[in-house]
């Protein structure tokens, strides 16, 4: 067991997740209208009433209000205390499996991002270029923090993945594969390297089409999907468990 002492790191990063949280909603729902997620100030999006700081209390604020606007009572989506939590307890997670360090912090940062990525592309079947190029930035970041050892290793997970992806965009005119995947396994194929990059890819693919299968029978879903959500659970997995999983995999064949 833990003590308080051990637990104090993880609850401040706990609350900078649901704060972050709170910004990625903002970005969850002004990117795709074009609007600016920085010089606007915060308001109610039925009413326009401006927010003041007690009304923007990462999920405290929506449980006080009772999921309620504070001007025009419209009811305010659960996907705000979701989105904050869900952030809150990925960088917890990423910092115990990973450890309390820079590469952890990269790490939390992706992982917002894909957060965002997967909620707007899942409503509108696209990726903004913005966010790609946010990833892009950390994986800069983090091949210098590999040095010069794990250079070669980035380069090649930048194009082994998004290279192929992009020929089968080109072939199919963007029918088989969106362009905004293409560049998301650029990014993140820079962050990971191309072992884990292939990995991520493999896992999203499974899991998108198990999910995808499901939907269709059970929601009648159409056999178009967006392919974000998936890329970016594969991505995060195996950040935080890929060099586990193919440890144990190079072992099973005796490598």
């Amino acid at each position: 067991m833990l003590t308080f002492l051990e637990l104090v790191p993880y609850m401040i990063i706990f609350i900078f997740g649901i704060v972050i949280g709170s910004f990625l909603n903002v970005c969850i729902y002004r990117l795709p209208l074009g609007e600016s997620v920085v010089s606007a100030p915060s308001h109610c999006m039925v009413c326009g009433g401006k927010l003041r700081w007690f009304d923007m209390v990462p999920v405290v604020s929506w449980i006080v209000l009772g999921g309620k606007c504070r001007f025009c009572k419209a009811k305010i989506s659960a996907q705000y205390p979701i989105i904050e939590g869900v952030n809150g307890i990925l960088y917890v997670v990423i910092c115990v499996v990973n450890g309390l360090n820079v590469v952890s912090f990269v790490y939390c940062l992706m992982g917002s991002a894909l957060i965002v990525l997967s909620v707007i592309d899942w409503r509108t079947f696209e990726i903004p270029f913005g966010i790609n190029v946010f990833l892009f930035v950390l994986g800069v970041v983090a091949t210098g923090l590999d040095g010069m050892s794990g250079l070669a290793g980035h380069l090649i997970g930048m194009v082994c993945v998004s290279g192929v992806l992009g020929m089968i965009y080109l072939v199919s005119g963007g029918a088989a594969i969106g362009g905004g995947d293409v560049k998301l396994m650029f990014a993140c194929g820079l962050i990971l390297g191309w072992q884990r990059i292939l990995l991520a890819f493999l896992v999203g693919c499974i899991v998108g089409s198990v999910v995808h299968m499901i939907r269709i029978k059970v929601q009648g879903a159409g056999r178009v999907l967006a392919m974000g959500p998936y890329l970016a659970v594969g991505v995060m997995l195996a950040a935080l468990w890929g060099n586990s999983w193919i440890g144990w995999y190079l072992g099973l064949l005796g490598l």
